[in-house]
């Protein structure tokens, strides 16, 4: 986003912090949205009469939506413009948050969560666009990469706290009321800030990449929901699994053949974006993960509020911030490899230190150390990868931007699936019931997810190498 004064100079457009500000607060929504009808979900099954075995789709049918649907709307993102793009994914977004707040049946709601996961995969990847396309100067990139990097981090943890205060003092459906006037705002500052890009030339959507990448993603995301519920040898578990990976076998071998692919090769096969893809991936295993064994943690065993159990999450932010500050200047110095391994073993050793969580720990010795950990690696990884990968992407850019989320939303789908069954098994074979066992669970996974961490900060120093272009 820069505007022209003649064939050979661009000056910067001066509008672009303010388009900056419009597309975290529109990032900032969408990840609210992922995390925060989970402290709702018992309100929401009281009020409308869920089945247990129906509320969980209240979450599942939302990461379904957006984390299918990602690659899909980078491509629409090119071919229909980013501003115009924007604006369709707000408008959504808020009538479906509106839909699921006046919801007065369980299809109400679960409808518009769905059509919430819809067009969330519409705006994420025109947000990464305009972010790359507004910030191309490296002295302003590592800033504004930055201020996302807090919003997009940070986002789990307030949708916990938002989710708390609001079902607490005011009503369950504030949950979803919450994105309208959100929505509208970013609306106006989309309006405001944010100018007209032209259409690309030669941008066609890959109709049948385009399905099985859906489908594919989708039927993998589904399958890891129903692994922790249902078993990972239940036929409701591997049959999606295995049919995820099919389809996405065969999404690779049309990408190779087709003309105008949805996910040209080049972008994944680039050492420094597949560094990023494969870090981002990491990193939701374990984040959200903890974060989903803390929050139970602090309800379950320490008996907090979940106003208390939200405030304390703060801290994640906290250290997000501080690891975003960090990191930023460096952006333009610093090899991808040294910047994004040393932030996954920072959330690597905050999970260490989950493993050593007791039922009778305290929070500001025990917990507040996990948060901080987890939050300085996790904005030191985002801010590096969404960087790296929409950077000299060129028409590729909203796309690669797109497989960041992607790569997010299926690492933070199975982390959560397998590391609940790692944990739910540790916690059955435990001599003790009741919390220890709980207890339990939840080191023996916090363990293995810092493991899986540190293999994982090796795979990308060897994936991105010495001869990774720098971002």
């Amino acid at each position: 986003m820069t505007i022209t004064t003649n064939p050979t100079r661009q000056i910067a457009d001066p509008r672009r912090w303010w388009a900056l500000a419009t597309v975290a607060t529109a990032q900032l929504m969408i990840g609210i949205d992922l995390t925060i009808m989970n402290i709702a979900l018992p309100s929401v099954q009281r009020s409308l009469h869920l089945s247990d075995s129906s509320r969980q789709w209240v979450i599942t049918l939302f990461a379904l939506g957006y984390g299918g649907l990602l690659l899909l709307g980078g491509r629409l993102s090119d071919l229909i413009g980013r501003r115009r793009v924007l604006l369709a994914g707000l408008i959504g977004f808020a009538a479906a948050s509106a839909l699921g707040g006046a919801a007065t049946g369980p299809a109400m709601l679960l409808t518009g969560r769905a059509l919430q996961g819809v067009f969330g995969a519409l705006l994420t990847p025109a947000v990464l666009a305009t972010l790359a396309a507004a910030f191309p100067s490296p002295a302003e990139r590592g800033k504004a990469f930055g201020i996302y990097g807090t919003a997009m981090g940070s986002s789990s943890g307030l949708g916990v706290l938002l989710g708390g205060v609001l079902t607490d003092y005011f009503d369950w459906r504030w949950c979803m009321y919450v994105n309208v006037p959100i929505a509208a705002l970013a609306a106006a500052g989309v309006l405001y800030a944010v100018r007209p890009a032209p259409r690309m030339d030669g941008v066609r959507i890959d109709i049948a990449g385009a399905m099985l990448a859906s489908a594919g993603l989708m039927a993998l995301v589904f399958g890891f929901a129903r692994a922790e519920p249902d078993g990972w040898d239940a036929p409701s578990t591997f049959g999606p699994l295995a049919a995820g990976v099919g389809a996405l076998v065969t999404f690779v071998w049309v990408q190779i053949r087709v003309k105008g692919p949805l996910l040209p090769l080049r972008v994944v096969l680039d050492r420094s974006r597949g560094g990023s893809y494969v870090a981002v991936f990491s990193l939701a295993t374990g984040m959200f993960a903890a974060l989903f064994f803390l929050t139970f943690y602090m309800q379950n065993v320490l008996g907090y509020s979940p106003i208390k159990a939200g405030l304390s999450f703060l801290p994640l932010t906290v250290g997000l911030m501080a690891g975003v500050r960090t990191v930023s200047p460096l952006l333009a110095r610093a090899p991808v490899r040294s910047l994004l391994c040393p932030g996954l073993l920072t959330i690597a050793a905050g999970l260490a230190l989950l493993g050593l969580l007791r039922a009778d720990s305290g929070y500001w010795l025990h917990v507040l150390p996990v948060f901080l950990l987890v939050g300085l690696g996790t904005g030191w990884v985002l801010v590096t990868a969404n960087s790296t990968a929409t950077l000299s992407a060129g028409a590729d850019r909203a796309v690669a931007g797109a497989m960041v989320m992607t790569s997010q939303q299926v690492g933070a789908s199975l982390g959560t699936a397998l590391l609940s069954t790692i944990a739910a098994t540790a916690a059955a074979r435990h001599h003790h019931g009741g919390g220890e066992a709980a207890v339990h669970g939840f080191n023996v996974a916090g363990l293995g997810a810092a493991g899986f961490l540190c293999v994982a900060a090796l795979a990308v120093f060897l994936i991105t190498g010495p001869r990774s272009p720098q971002p």
